[in-house]
């Protein structure tokens, strides 16, 4: 008979859950973007690069970078998804990168050179969500509750 006992765990806080759950679904994404089938034209891939002309699920154009980039975002958000401030700086600082991402897209043309990632309207669009809602996952999760003033 065992006689130890487990330490008990904590359980995780809202902002923890969202930034585990954005974790993997960006890992899902990223491997994905590996299997062909689910990534049309998935001879075309390229490395980094525009003329890449595999898209995820026939619509996102990705590249081997772009899956990358997802399978880092997803162990990045699993690693951070530990404490409520790791998840916190997760889901915000993440959110920010991808409206970066989105204006990138929306200013570089996407036959450029500089188009590296690649983007099409898609992902410029699908990174425009992304940021916008992980920064709200991140703000609004973490929200410290009105105190009320007594006079």
């Amino acid at each position: 008979m065992n006689t130890r006992t487990s330490p008990t765990r904590t359980a995780r806080t809202p902002v923890q859950l969202a930034a585990l759950l954005v974790g993997a679904v960006f890992l899902l994404v990223g491997i994905l973007g590996f299997i062909p089938g689910i990534t049309t034209d998935y001879d075309t891939m390229e490395f980094a690069s525009h003329d890449s002309r595999a898209e995820l699920l026939g619509i996102f154009q990705v590249s081997i970078l772009h899956n990358l980039v997802h399978l880092a975002f997803g162990v990045a958000g699993l690693a951070l998804s530990r404490s409520a401030s790791g998840a916190r700086t997760y889901l915000l600082a993440g959110g920010a990168i991808y409206l970066v991402l989105w204006l990138y897209g929306l200013l570089v043309g996407h036959d450029s050179d500089a188009n590296f990632v690649p983007l099409n309207t898609a992902d410029d669009w699908l990174h425009f969500v992304l940021g916008i809602g992980m920064i709200a996952l991140g703000a609004l999760l973490t929200r410290r509750p009105a105190t009320s003033r007594r006079m």
